[in-house]
């Protein structure tokens, strides 16, 4: 059995990244840049008033100017300004070329056309935003392999990019096997509530990935046809349940039997200790366990950081740092943990050590904290890696 490190090590190894698609800005938030995006114009596109005011040519011996015009956001002021002469401007407006400077109308007496200033500070080029002081064209303002949020997709949209080149999604299938789970919505003698697949598919949806959802008894036939069709027609098929040592717990054997190149099954780690990752094809196939809390807990610290791989992440993992730990606490057994936490200020509190099969910790966390297999005893303010959760 491998632990926690190299099955990581082992799965990035198998990521294909997916070919790039182009799509507008409105469809790329969540995205991965498949490329450097640069800037096609500058950003200011030219000097920019910061503030409603006047707009003049600098001179330390003038305080008081003529207005001859206005130029609101969007318009051109069409003359050249004679020295001793001032427009009224509004915040965003074009400066025109024969001004450098824009005095604050807060600070402006105004009698008729002519204004007189009281401002001390004012130098050249005040309260100007000038051509090009965020971007020029040619920077580059989008890294390769960089998440597409909002802020980037403003930045992007201000200096003139309407579409952008992003890592295509995953075709992502769900099969989830056994026959203990109720149907309708009422209980039944030895049924359970399914959570699993509701769960999984609301995890993909926020990582932006409709999935097809399979249901399938533990019968090998149906295992085996329905791992065929969805490894032919998706990228990555995620299984739960199944993936242990009982006698029903199949997924294995099928896989092996259909010629599955397992990389691993079994990794030192709790919870989520059956899980196997190999390939089937062309697709990847994770094999997840049954109890809910192992199946979201192997989703964020295993599937989607591959899921984010796959598109060309630069920075697939979950976002990390080292924090001092609220209280000690003792780890039992000998595998790795990945226990449910919560931050507080600069500090990290463990949440219950609930079983596999339990979700309510889990629930209530904003983080994951990775115990590696070698720490046993953790003191107060001892550094722990934490995962974020959000």
């Amino acid at each position: 059995m491998i632990g926690v490190e190299e099955a990581k090590l082992r799965m990035m190894a198998a990521v294909r990244v997916l070919p790039a698609e182009t799509v507008p800005l409105v469809r790329a938030v969540g995205r991965f840049a498949a490329k450097d995006v640069t800037a096609p114009y500058d950003h200011p596109l030219f000097d920019v008033s910061a503030m409603d005011g006047y707009a003049f040519a600098f001179s330390e011996a003038l305080q008081q100017y003529t207005v001859v015009g206005e130029v609101p956001a969007g318009g051109v002021f069409p003359h050249v300004l004679a020295p001793g002469e001032c427009v009224r401007i509004f915040t965003g407006g074009m400066v025109p070329p024969s001004a450098d400077t824009v005095v604050m109308q807060e600070l402006v007496q105004r009698t008729g056309d002519r204004i007189a200033y009281a401002d001390a500070k004012l130098k050249r080029g005040g309260n100007v935003r000038h051509t090009g002081e965020q971007v020029r064209a040619g920077d580059v303002v989008l890294a390769h392999g960089a998440l597409i949020d909002a802020a980037a997709i403003g930045l992007l949209a201000s200096v003139g990019v309407r579409e952008v080149p992003v890592g295509t999604l995953p075709r992502v299938a769900v099969l989830v096997s056994g026959g203990e789970f109720i149907e309708g919505g009422m209980p039944q003698p030895g049924k359970i509530f399914g959570s699993n697949d509701v769960m999984l598919a609301a995890a993909l949806h926020s990582a932006g990935i409709t999935a097809t959802m399979r249901h399938v008894d533990d019968d090998r036939d149906a295992l085996r046809a329905a791992w065929t069709e969805l490894a032919a027609t998706h990228d990555v098929v995620l299984s739960t349940g199944g993936v242990s040592v009982g006698d029903f717990d199949l997924i294995p054997a099928v896989l092996n039997e259909l010629g599955a190149d397992i990389r691993f099954h079994g990794v030192l780690q709790k919870p989520g200790k059956p899980l196997l990752f190999g390939r089937l094809g062309d697709a990847a196939v994770f094999g997840l366990p049954g109890n809910p809390r192992a199946v979201m807990v192997l989703f964020r610290e295993y599937v989607l950081p591959f899921l984010q791989a796959v598109q060309g992440a630069a920075q697939p993992w979950m976002r990390n740092a080292r924090l001092p730990l609220m209280d000690p606490a003792s780890i039992k057994g000998v595998r790795a943990e990945f226990r449910a936490a919560r931050v507080t200020g600069t500090q990290v509190e463990l949440l219950a050590d609930e079983g596999s099969h339990m979700l309510r910790s889990l629930a209530e966390a904003d983080a994951i904290a990775y115990i590696p297999a070698d720490v046993r005893e953790l003191k107060k303010d001892q550094l722990v890696e934490v995962h974020y959760l959000k």
